[in-house]
């Protein structure tokens, strides 16, 4: 499985961003199966859980994000996407999407770089 991160950029405070993933040489059935997810690490501290769809039904969002975040996939284009709004400072990080499949193998991919000024 191959996964490609893009969207990133530098934005002001307020502002939004849409960040996709792509995921490669993995089979619809697996892909509509796994926990999609993405994470954020910001310089000097631990990755953290952003928002994870949980096997294609529920979302589960970080409180921090909650009411400006949302989790999407398209199944067809095997894509995850992160639709960031009213976005804050504190959201700078980079962003990294993750595939766990049923059978708990992960897969990561390489990060895209979010920037908030205030």
């Amino acid at each position: 499985v191959q996964l490609q991160a893009s969207g990133g950029g530098l934005v002001q405070a307020g502002g939004s961003l849409r960040l996709s993933c792509a995921a490669r040489r993995i089979i619809l059935s697996v892909f509509t199966a796994s926990n999609l997810a993405w994470y954020r690490q910001a310089p000097g501290k631990e990755r953290e859980l952003v928002a994870v769809i949980h096997s294609g039904v529920t979302t589960t969002y970080a409180e921090s994000v909650k009411g400006r975040f949302t989790i999407s996939k398209d199944n067809a284009k095997r894509a995850l996407y992160l639709q960031m709004n009213s976005l804050k400072a504190e959201d700078t990080a980079v962003y990294y999407c993750n595939v766990r499949t049923a059978e708990l193998a992960d897969y990561w991919g390489q990060g895209t770089q979010v920037t908030v000024s205030s």
